[in-house]
């Protein structure tokens, strides 16, 4: 399982128990992984907008659970990265990583928090500028990002207009 599916997961059991408490101790052991590694993946859930709350004995998730985490799998060369992120920030989404499958070390994922087009053209700014390529070229521009849209109809846009682009892979799409 994934880092992005894995937090895909979390937020579907905090779904199913909503108003309960589940402590990071508790979601590590059900997905044998650290509570490091659980503290890790709220954050980055959180910083997606999705309301979840640390309390004493753990995390709870709060509100009407109108927002969508979901993961989409796309291709595209360095060139497609803005376009890409464009897209998906211009349609109320927000990239929270990238992960690729590599031949010899399996997945690599890295967090993104890509919430707005500053924050793409900084993303840009920062690997051209230490003459870095992105995670995506290690699998010939196939990799994944989990999103977070405010609600189904955000992520259905999404979704077609990375279609219509040629961007989204259709067979790997998840959700």
């Amino acid at each position: 399982m994934s880092a992005s599916q894995r937090r895909e997961e979390i937020l579907t059991l905090l779904k199913k128990n909503r108003g309960k408490t589940l402590s990071a101790s508790l979601i590590a052991s059900r997905f044998h992984v650290s509570r490091q590694i659980i503290v890790g993946d709220i954050a980055l859930l959180r910083a997606g907008g999705a309301d979840i709350v640390s309390t004493a004995r753990g995390y709870l998730l709060q509100g009407g659970g109108e927002g969508v985490v979901r993961v989409i799998t796309c291709r595209h060369d360095e060139t497609g990265l803005v376009e890409e992120l464009y897209v998906i920030v211009d349609n109320g989404g927000a990239a929270l990583d990238i992960s690729v499958e590599h031949p010899v070390y399996g997945v690599i994922s890295a967090p993104l928090r890509i919430f707005s087009r500053y924050d793409v053209d900084e993303l840009a700014r920062a690997l051209s500028e230490h003459h870095a390529a992105p995670l995506l070229s290690l699998n010939d521009g196939i990799h994944s990002h989990t999103i977070s849209c405010p609600d189904e109809a955000s992520y259905r846009r999404i979704c077609t207009l990375l279609r219509e682009k040629g961007i989204l892979l259709e067979g790997l799409l998840e959700g």
